[in-house]
């Protein structure tokens, strides 16, 4: 399972459109029921509009109503070479904090090895919804 999902990030890799840092980046989000959407990194000539795989990739989701995710697998790397593992940005991970808890796993590969970790590790403390709720 683990296999098939960075598989898809490969491919979404593959058909990443970036042109000016030539540092492509794939994205492979599956949701609480199995289903998964791809993302790739789209960039700009006015930078601020680059917007990232997984971004992307929750953009499809959210657009085909799904509301629930289990996990994601990124990949990165130059144009042309083997990909590697890849984390993802910090406005990536604010937008995954919006909608999944704080288990929601993201898996990276370098080569066949599989590393993986959890949204609460890379954002501790984060900022969500919940936590505007608190306050009011």
């Amino acid at each position: 399972m683990d296999k098939a999902l960075i598989q898809a990030a490969k491919e979404a890799r593959d058909r990443a459109y970036a042109p000016y840092s030539c540092f492509a980046v794939g994205a492979a989000l599956e949701t609480a029921d199995g289903q998964i959407f791809v993302g790739t990194n789209v960039e700009n000539a006015s930078y601020g509009a680059t917007i990232c795989a997984e971004r992307v990739a929750f953009g499809a989701a959210l657009a085909a109503g799904k509301r629930t995710f289990a996990r994601i697998a990124i990949l990165g790397g130059r144009v042309g070479e083997s990909h590697r593992a890849c984390m993802p940005c910090g406005i990536c991970r604010q937008v995954m904090r919006e909608f999944c808890d704080d288990g929601f796993e993201i898996l990276t590969a370098e080569g066949e090895e599989i590393f993986r970790t959890t949204l609460s590790a890379l954002l501790p403390a984060s900022f969500s919804a919940a936590s505007m709720e608190e306050t009011t």
